[in-house]
């Protein structure tokens, strides 16, 4: 799916929040939409209803009696509108302020009623063989769902056709359900990405046995940079998902907690995918140095030959430059065209040498 094209603007830095009070609302990330959109479903196992909203009709929100409740929001970068979901759903500060702190590692917070989940999306870029990344939170309560994301990406829209169309059992099953389905939908995700950087990997090897440059090095060095930066931001969600599946406050049912596990399954997989893409990445930096190191050995494997060969015609040609009275060949009218004869027979001889002893073949 392509990405949005979003307005770029200034990254609001964390030191704006030094001094302030615990719970202040200040967005702390890159704002990536002009507008914050805000959408509600509401849904039972018979019937679904869906709307666009905005900041007054969030503040003043009901939940109709016997519905389920999915709120979702794009665009973080107006914390009025974090501060009225805030009001309408209870919310407590800090969640707030962790909304607007896009920046956080995965965690899990529990709280009287409700679990507040931090994660996050992942974008690979090809031609720039880098990685965008953005904060998703999801809060799971007894009858609603709330998420929060940094801009509109589409991640969340074969849960949203799987709810209109009411394949499965996901309007009939509780807000649970639709967490999981959403946490599902983020990792599998990953893997779309995984398959493109294991693509990039393969080919930037097969370039490496060509011909190695320091281009391809430059490459390498920023795959593997972005590969450890993904898994310092995944490797949490493993332990997240562990602690949902405990299930010790009951937030999740028994059923949903079997599909947990799965999704567990899925981050433990990829995790250790990503330990073999950086495996195969550091065997290409060792492939580079040897292929570097083998190419300066037979630069100076050549110099030594050209020099050898020079070698006795310096030799010769100082002997016969010594100033004696007496010399051979010194007056002899061929004598400087034999000294030259005796030079190529010599270096002649000692080529042919060399190249019997394979010492100029490019192996």
């Amino acid at each position: 799916m392509k990405k949005p094209v979003a307005e770029k603007k200034p990254k609001q830095k964390r030191s704006t929040k030094a001094g302030l009070a615990p719970g202040s609302l200040v967005y702390v990330g890159e704002v990536k939409t002009k507008k914050p959109v805000i959408t509600l479903i509401e849904y039972t196992a018979d019937s679904i209803e869906e709307k666009t909203m905005d900041s007054a009709a969030v503040a003043t929100y009901k939940r109709p009696p016997k519905s389920k409740v999915w709120l979702n929001i794009h665009g973080l970068h107006d914390t009025q509108i974090i501060a009225d979901v805030g009001a309408a759903f209870n919310l407590h500060p800090l969640v707030l302020e962790d909304i607007l702190n896009t920046g956080q590692r995965p965690k899990v917070d529990v709280y009287d009623d409700y679990l507040y989940i931090v994660t996050r999306s992942f974008y690979y870029d090809k031609t720039e063989n880098g990685l965008e990344s953005e904060q998703i939170s999801l809060v799971l309560g007894e009858h609603t769902v709330l998420t929060f994301q940094e801009r509109p990406t589409g991640s969340f829209e074969p849960v949203r056709e799987r709810l209109r169309s009411g394949r499965g059992n996901l309007r009939g099953a509780g807000p649970d359900y639709l967490a999981y389905a959403l946490l599902d939908v983020i990792v599998d995700r990953y893997f779309i990405m995984l398959e493109q950087i294991g693509d990039d990997s393969e080919m930037l090897e097969n370039v490496l046995l060509r011909k190695p440059t320091s281009a391809i090095l430059h490459k390498i060095h920023r795959l593997k940079r972005e590969i450890m930066e993904l898994r310092r931001c995944v490797w949490p969600l493993r332990e997240v998902l562990n602690g949902l599946i405990r299930n010790e406050n009951k937030f999740f049912e028994a059923n949903t907690l079997l599909y947990l596990r799965d999704v567990y399954d899925h981050t433990v997989h990829f995790i250790e995918s990503l330990e073999s893409i950086r495996d195969m990445l550091g065997g290409m930096l060792e492939i580079y140095l040897s292929s570097l190191s083998n190419r300066l050995n037979m630069e100076l494997r050549a110099l030594t030959v050209v020099a050898m060969l020079f070698m006795p015609a310096t030799l010769i040609a100082s002997i016969f430059g010594m100033n004696f009275n007496k010399m051979p060949w010194i007056n002899h009218d061929n004598g400087f065209w034999w000294a030259i004869a005796i030079m190529a027979g010599v270096a002649f001889t000692m080529g042919l040498i060399f190249w019997r002893h394979q010492w100029l073949s490019r192996r």
